[in-house]
């Protein structure tokens, strides 16, 4: 039976297992998503159809990038910013602690996803499409 083994990883028992940075930093790994903490009124399931679709295409154009390079990368483009938490006009969903950063990333023209990273692993936390998450 063949097994498969990720460019991301080795295969250690069927489970896959995040490549190691020699240094301790992810930033030169390309980033992982994670939708667990999107909830409506900023959830992708309040977007329209062209608005849902350009989410899809930025998390895929994205995925293919390093930490290092969005970081890098214009604002207003695939790049991305820090959002102070004083700033966001919305409840922070529970279990996210005090000391974490959020980040703008843009995901349709100029309306961003906002969220946070931890590791190689991207939290989107908002799909801010109305602008009104914080002030812009």
């Amino acid at each position: 039976m063949a097994r498969f083994v990720s460019p991301h990883g080795k295969n250690r028992g069927g489970r896959i297992q995040p490549r190691e940075s020699g240094t301790g930093s992810t930033d030169g790994l390309t980033p992982v998503f994670c939708l667990r903490y999107l909830a409506p009124p900023f959830c992708v399931t309040n977007c329209e159809r062209q608005e849902q679709a350009a989410f899809a295409v930025t998390l895929k154009r994205l995925s293919t990038m390093t930490w290092t390079q969005i970081r890098n990368s214009p604002r207003h483009g695939l790049g991305s910013e820090k959002i102070g938490r004083a700033a966001i006009r919305a409840p922070i969903p529970g279990g996210i602690t005090d000391d974490v950063d959020f980040i703008a990333i843009r995901f349709n023209s100029l309306a961003p996803m906002v969220g946070f990273r931890s590791n190689q692993v991207f939290h989107v936390v908002w799909l801010d499409r109305a602008y009104t998450l914080y002030a812009h």
